[in-house]
């Protein structure tokens, strides 16, 4: 077994997002750590690690025929070994069987794991001449099944979504969460035009395709890495294009003083400075100071003027800040962050049902706060990467019920007829994978405060 294996850097990687990391944090810190990994072997990493913690549902249903003890018994680094070669059996045609059962169990024997080697072996093996006996279940008579044994979905988070979707919607978001994102950026257009920035990347091979709303946004495909030209002169940002439409809500414009209550990592507050032409004044909170500091390296890369950042939790009242001064106001809110499974797959087996009742009073918290910092006719914006009902439609329920003065809008009218299909006949922005061109699920709400 060579040195810098992605077999065990695939298995490394997934210690590391066990212990707590988030997987793209992760991943970028072994591949990183291994610049002289061929291509060949880096896309092999990468899809090692996506894949498990996306399948990890399928891939221990079908472990769970051929072991005889709970998985939840098993030891989760010999677990961890199984998920790989699991995936490397049932997902992977690429590899022969024979060489995904031996690398696995070569894998055991390198991380001291000998003793487990044959255990593994004849999991793996077993699975192999099994696999055509394994009892998937019917998606038409057993949706709740086929979405947590198929679709790859903790149980509580597949119930919730059946009932607040039904199964053909349900079954056709779970599926489209288990797709890779596609690779998306918003172009810079403090320094160049979009039209520009994409002959550039088709002069440097890429394929590049502009995104069907955002009218700043790119998909990238192809090409080799991916610090696209323009990198170091601040070219583009990365970023959904779900989560470009954000700032374009807001609709900032040029002399207003505006708030982003939770800033980091940046991309929104970059991005509504951009919309007001580097002339608006702009303060940046965040909880994390660490985070906070990612906002000014983005701000100074993409020559951003005029964000001045302090870190502070906004569930508490910021003595630092006058009431009324704002004339609008972004909380994007930390939320249980299921719109972005393509992205943190991670988080499906994170989250729990609990998480999110604090989730949402967290969030009403932060909107409370800076209800106050808003000057009357001012705009207040509500975003989140998520679709749960307790954190969208219940926070804004108890938000309009504990703050008289404001009053929900209507978002269509603002914006341009071809969006007008991302958005619910209240007016809020509710984005789909599987309806909206592959980007992520979010949710937002406008306000306005009366006076």
């Amino acid at each position: 077994m060579k040195n810098n294996d992605p077999r065990k850097m695939a298995w490394e990687t997934l210690t590391r997002v066990d212990e707590g990391q988030f997987s793209d944090l992760a991943l970028d810190a072994a591949l990183n750590a291994a610049p002289s990994l061929d291509g060949r072997d880096r896309a092999l990493l990468t899809e090692l690690v996506y894949g498990v913690l996306r399948y990890r549902g399928r891939l221990d249903f079908a472990l769970s025929r051929f072991c005889r003890q709970p998985l939840r018994k098993v030891e989760p680094a010999v677990l961890r070994l199984l998920r790989l070669g699991c995936y490397q059996l049932l997902l992977l045609d690429r590899i022969p069987p024979r060489a995904a059962v031996h690398e696995t169990v070569e894998l055991a024997k390198r991380l001291g794991l000998q003793r487990a080697s044959g255990f593994i072996n004849g999991i793996l093996r077993a699975l192999d001449r099994g696999r055509q006996t394994i009892p998937w279940p019917d998606a038409t008579r057993k949706p709740l099944a086929y979405l947590q044994q198929v679709l790859s979905l903790p149980k509580w988070l597949a119930e919730s979504m059946l009932q607040g979707f039904g199964p053909e919607e349900a079954l056709a978001l779970a599926e489209a969460m288990l797709q890779p994102a596609p690779f998306a950026v918003r172009v810079n257009t403090l320094r160049q035009s979009r039209q520009d920035f994409m002959a550039e990347l088709t002069a440097a091979g890429y394929r590049a395709t502009a995104t069907s709303y955002a009218p700043e946004g790119v998909l990238v495909e192809g090409g080799g890495p991916r610090r696209l030209p323009g990198d170091e002169g601040g070219a583009y940002q990365l970023q959904d294009e779900a989560s470009m439409l954000i700032a374009h809500l807001l609709a900032p414009q040029a002399g207003e003083r505006l708030l982003d209550a939770c800033a980091a990592p940046g991309g929104k507050t970059t991005h509504l400075a951009a919309l007001a032409d580097n002339r608006a004044e702009i303060m940046a909170l965040d909880i994390s100071p660490g985070r906070l500091a990612l906002v000014e390296q983005g701000a100074a890369r993409l020559g951003v003027k005029g964000i001045y950042c302090q870190a502070w939790d906004l569930t508490t009242p910021p003595d630092f800040l006058v009431s009324g001064s704002f004339d609008a106001i972004l909380v994007d809110a930390p939320c249980s962050g299921l719109g972005t499974l393509r992205r943190n797959p991670e988080s499906r087996w994170r989250r729990q049902p609990e998480d999110l009742a604090d989730n949402a009073d967290r969030q009403l918290a932060i909107l409370d706060q800076a209800a106050a910092l808003l000057r009357p006719g001012g705009r207040l914006l509500y975003s989140l990467c998520t679709f749960t009902k307790e954190e969208t439609d219940g926070v804004v329920e108890s938000f309009l019920a504990s703050q008289p003065e404001f009053e929900r809008v209507d978002l269509r009218p603002q914006v341009p007829p071809a969006w007008r299909e991302l958005f619910d006949e209240q007016g809020a922005l509710r984005t789909w994978p599987h309806r909206h061109g592959g980007m992520d699920a979010f949710f937002a709400v406008g306000f306005r405060r009366r006076g």
